[in-house]
């Protein structure tokens, strides 16, 4: 059975979670991509909390996500951490490829001081 394009993501998406976590020390670094923004959240899976979270749509209102602002976006979703005493996180890229928009995101977050 051939699957399109979402349904392979989720599938895909489902395998991932099953062996990650974030906890509060270590919360988990989940990735979502839309057409038009890039957003990121910092996860505490035990506790269900969204701990610190940045999108595209915080950097001067951009309406097209590119590798540059992916970067931007990385870098400062990683301040955000640091101020709240995050350093460790676990990177859920969510069932997408690790190429492109979200290898510079990740990029950027290691530049802002996260490690994963």
């Amino acid at each position: 059975m051939a699957l399109d394009k979402s349904s392979r993501r989720l599938r895909i998406k489902r395998g991932i979670r099953n062996k990650i976590h974030g906890t509060a020390d270590k919360p988990r670094l989940s990735v979502f991509k839309s057409n038009t923004a890039l957003y990121a959240q910092l996860i505490d899976d035990i506790n269900g909390q969204t701990l610190s979270s940045s999108s595209s749509k915080e950097i001067d209102g951009i309406k097209r996500v590119n590798v540059d602002k992916s970067k931007e976006v990385g870098k400062k979703l990683a301040e955000k951490a640091i101020a709240n005493g995050i350093t460790n996180v676990v990177f859920d890229r969510n069932g997408y490829i690790y190429h492109g928009k979200l290898k510079a995101f990740a990029e950027g977050a290691r530049e802002g001081g996260l490690k994963f």
